[in-house]
C-alpha cells in the first residue's frame, strides 16, 4: 500500500489534451476589442464621411474624362447626387467648350441642369446599365463654321478608328430624354447660313409617345429658311421595333419642301414609308437643300414616295410637273461613294421642249429667272465643270408627245451618262414623221471648258413637220444627211464659236414644196400675193441640198441649192457662229418663161438674232428700170420683169459631188448602247 500513495505523493495529475492554454482567452478577448474598435473607427469613418461628402469633389474627374472623350475642355460647376433604388445625378451649369482656332464666347453647348437618372440594381443583376431618364433644362447650343469648311461640332476622337475591335458591351439602355426650353443657333459662312432654332420635347407617359419638335428660322444660301420638325423623341431614333415619326417642312426662300411620314431603324437605315413634296420656281434652287446640281427649269410641282433600300435613297412613284411638261418616274441616289451616284428612270407624257432649255445653258420656258441674258441667239451659260463634277448620273428618259404646233419633232428619247465630270447623251432621238433625228454626244471635260465631239443623222425626216411648223410653206417629201461637230468650249456659244465640222442635208426624190419659198426668195410679185391670201400654189420639188462646211466656227456653203418644177435657188455666203452674224445671198432664177417677177440675189446680213434682209443690186435695178419705163410707157414696165428659165438639170451633178465628199461625217454604223 505503500508504494502506490508515494506514486501518487511525488507525480502531479495528468493534464487532458484539449485543455486550453491558460492565455488563450486572454488573447481572444483583445482581438475581439482589436476588431470591434477597427469596425467603429471604419463605421466612423463612414459616418464622417457621409456628413462631410461633397459630390463636387468627383468633377476634376468627370471633367478630365469628359474632355480627352470629346478633344475638347468640358466642365461642370456643381454636382448633385441622390442615392436609392433610383440613383440621380445632377450637373449644373455644364460647358462644352469650342475646340482651339474657335472664340471662346459663345461654346458649342452649355446646359443649365444636365440630369441622369440610374438603376444602380440592374447593373449588379448583370442587366447593363439602365438610364430611365435623362433631362437638359435649357440647353443653349452655338453651332460655328468658318469659310474653309472648318466647323466647331465635329468630334473626330469619337470617330471609331479602322481596324478597331467593336465593343462587348452593350450600349446604355436609356428610357426618356427630355428637354424643355432648348434653343440653338447655326452661323456657317461656307453655306451662307446664320439659323437660329428652338426645340423641346412633349412629355408623354409612354417614352415612345414623346416627341421633339423644333422651330427654326434665318438665312441659307443667301435667302431665306424656316424649319418646322415634329419628329419622335431622339432615343426612339435607336428603337428596331418602332418606326420612328417625322413631320418635315422647309421653306427656303422661294422653294418649298415637305417630309412626312415614318423612318424603320433609323440607325440602321432599313427602310422608310415617306412622303415627299416640294415646288418651286427653278429646280436649280435645289441645290443647297440636296447637294445635286441641276440645271435651271421653269417652275415646278413635284410628290413621290421617299424610302431607303439596301443603301439607296429611293424616290419612286414621282408625278408633277416642270413648266409645261409633265414628268414622272423613279430616282435612285447612293450616297455612300466619293460623289453621289443617282440613276433616273423618267417620263413625260407631254413635253414642251422649251421647259428644257436650261439643260443646254439657254432660258427654259414657264418664266424661270436665269441669271443671265443672251448676247445672241446661241445660248452662252457656262457650264459649272466642278458642279457637274460633284455627282455621277445616269438618266433615262423619254418624252412620248412633244407639244407645240411651232415644234417639227414629235417625240424624245435620250439618254444620259455622267462620270468623273464626263457627259454622254447617247442617243438623244427625236422623231419626226415618219423619220427621225439620231445624235450622239461626248464631252469630257478639260480644266474649266469640255472637248466635245458630236454626230447627228437625219434619217427621212418628214419635211411636212418641218414646213408646217413655219405656219407659212406647205412640203412634201423626205430630208436625210448628216452634221458632225468637234470643238472646246464651256458653253452652247463658244463650242460652235470654236467648231469644226459640217452639215449635209439632202431631198433626193419625189416630193412637193410650197412655191412661196420661191415667191419670197425671187420676190415673184403675182404668185407671192396668192400664196398670201391662201391660194394654193405648190411646185413638184426636184431636190433640195445644203452641205456646209465648218471651219473655226464659221459656216461656209460648199452647196446650197433648192430645185423644183418652177425655179431653182442657190445660196452663197458665210455664217459666222462666234460672232453670231450672217452674210448670206439667196439667188432665185425660173425654171420657164416668168413675167411678173424681179430676179437676183436676195441679200441677208447682220446680227443672227435680227438680220438685214434686202434685195441685190440686180432686183434694185431691174425696179428702177421698170418705173422709168413704166413713166415712160406703162407696157414696157414688164420688161425687166421677164425671166426666160434656167431648166431643170442642176440636180444630178450636184447631189453626186456632195454624196461623194459630204461636209459632214457620217454617225458610224452600230447600235446605240447605254454607257456604264
Amino acid at each position: 500500500m505503500t508504494e502506490p500513495d508515494t506514486i501518487a505523493a511525488d507525480t502531479p495529475p495528468p493534464t487532458p489534451a484539449t485543455a486550453p492554454p491558460p492565455d488563450r482567452p486572454k488573447r481572444r478577448r483583445r482581438g475581439w476589442r482589436i476588431a470591434g474598435i477597427v469596425t467603429g473607427a471604419i463605421v466612423l469613418l463612414l459616418v464622417v464621411l457621409a456628413l462631410l461628402f461633397r459630390w463636387d469633389w468627383l468633377i476634376p474627374l468627370i471633367d478630365a474624362r469628359a474632355s480627352a472623350a470629346l478633344g475638347r475642355k468640358v466642365s461642370i460647376a456643381h454636382l448633385h447626387g441622390h442615392l436609392g433604388r433610383t440613383t440621380t445625378f445632377v450637373a449644373d451649369d455644364v460647358e462644352i467648350a469650342n475646340p482651339d482656332g474657335f472664340d471662346a464666347d459663345p461654346p458649342l453647348a452649355k446646359i443649365e441642369h444636365l440630369t441622369v437618372s440610374l438603376l444602380p440594381l440592374a447593373w449588379l443583376h448583370g442587366q447593363g446599365i439602365v438610364i430611365p431618364e435623362i433631362a437638359l433644362d435649357h440647353p443653349e447650343f452655338a453651332a460655328r463654321g468658318k469659310a474653309d469648311g472648318s466647323n466647331n461640332w465635329g468630334f473626330p476622337g469619337l470617330a471609331k478608328k479602322p481596324g478597331a475591335p467593336a465593343s462587348s458591351s452593350p450600349p446604355p439602355k436609356i428610357g426618356a430624354l427630355r428637354i424643355d426650353d432648348g434653343t440653338g443657333s447655326v452661323i456657317a459662312p461656307k453655306f451662307k447660313a446664320n439659323i437660329k432654332a428652338k426645340f423641346h420635347t412633349v412629355h408623354e407617359d409612354d417614352p415612345h409617345a414623346a416627341r421633339l419638335l423644333l422651330d427654326a428660322d434665318g438665312t441659307y444660301a443667301k435667302q431665306p429658311i424656316s424649319v418646322r420638325f415634329s419628329g419622335g423623341s431622339l432615343l426612339s431614333l435607336q428603337d428596331h421595333d418602332n418606326p420612328y415619326p417625322l413631320d418635315l417642312k422647309i421653306a427656303n426662300g422661294p422653294t418649298h419642301a415637305s417630309l412626312d411620314g415614318t423612318v424603320d431603324d433609323p440607325m440602321a437605315f432599313a427602310g422608310a414609308k415617306l412622303k415627299l413634296a416640294f415646288s418651286g420656281p427653278d429646280m436649280a434652287l435645289l441645290l443647297p437643300l440636296t447637294g445635286i446640281a441641276i440645271p435651271h427649269t421653269p417652275a415646278y410641282s413635284v410628290t413621290g414616295n421617299l424610302d431607303y433600300r439596301k443603301s439607296h435613297i429611293v424616290f419612286d412613284d414621282m408625278h408633277g410637273r416642270v413648266g409645261h411638261s409633265d414628268l414622272n418616274g423613279r430616282i435612285s441616289v447612293d450616297p455612300h461613294g466619293k460623289v453621289p451616284d443617282l440613276d433616273a428612270d423618267l417620263n413625260s407624257k407631254n413635253v414642251d421642249l422649251t421647259d428644257l432649255a436650261g439643260f443646254i445653258g439657254g432660258d427654259p420656258g414657264g418664266g424661270a429667272k436665269v441669271p443671265h441674258k443672251n448676247k445672241g441667239v446661241l445660248p452662252d451659260q457656262t457650264f459649272n465643270v466642278p458642279a457637274i463634277r460633284s455627282l455621277n448620273a445616269h438618266v433615262a428618259y423619254r418624252g412620248a408627245h412633244i407639244e407645240g404646233y411651232s415644234m417639227p419633232l414629235d417625240s424624245i428619247v435620250a439618254v444620259l451618262d455622267l462620270h468623273d465630270g464626263r457627259i454622254r447623251l447617247d442617243p438623244l432621238n427625236f422623231a419626226v414623221g415618219k423619220g427621225q433625228i439620231q445624235s450622239q454626244f461626248d464631252l469630257q471635260p478639260r480644266g474649266h471648258e469640255f472637248a466635245t465631239t458630236a454626230r447627228i443623222a437625219f434619217q427621212k425626216v418628214d419635211i411636212s413637220r418641218l414646213m408646217r411648223a413655219t405656219h407659212m410653206f406647205n412640203g412634201d417629201g423626205h430630208l436625210g444627211g448628216q452634221a458632225d461637230l468637234t470643238t472646246t468650249g464651256n458653253s452652247v456659244a463658244t463650242m460652235l464659236g470654236n467648231g469644226n465640222g459640217g452639215i449635209t442635208l439632202i431631198v433626193d426624190g419625189h416630193g412637193d414644196i410650197s412655191a412661196l419659198l420661191h415667191d419670197i426668195a425671187g420676190l415673184e410679185i403675182g404668185p407671192a400675193i396668192l400664196s398670201a391670201l391662201g391660194v394654193p400654189e405648190r411646185a413638184d420639188l426636184r431636190c433640195f441640198i445644203a452641205d456646209m462646211p465648218l471651219r473655226d466656227g464659221i459656216l461656209s456653203t460648199k452647196t446650197f441649192l433648192l430645185q423644183s418644177s418652177e425655179a431653182r435657188t442657190i445660196g452663197q455666203g458665210t455664217i459666222n457662229l462666234k460672232a453670231q452674224t450672217i452674210d448670206y445671198s439667196l439667188t432665185t432664177r425660173s425654171s420657164h418663161f416668168t413675167v411678173g417677177s424681179l430676179p437676183g440675189p436676195v441679200n441677208i446680213t447682220g446680227p443672227l438674232d435680227g438680220p438685214s434682209i434686202r434685195p441685190g443690186a440686180e432686183i434694185v435695178g431691174r425696179a428702177a428700170a421698170a418705173t422709168g419705163l413704166g413713166i415712160v410707157l406703162p407696157p414696157l414696165a414688164l420688161l425687166p420683169m421677164v425671166q426666160f428659165g434656167v431648166g431643170e438639170g442642176a440636180c444630178t451633178e450636184a447631189l453626186q459631188e456632195t454624196k461623194q465628199a459630204p461636209a459632214a461625217k457620217p454617225i458610224p454604223a452600230g447600235r446605240h448602247h447605254r454607257h456604264g
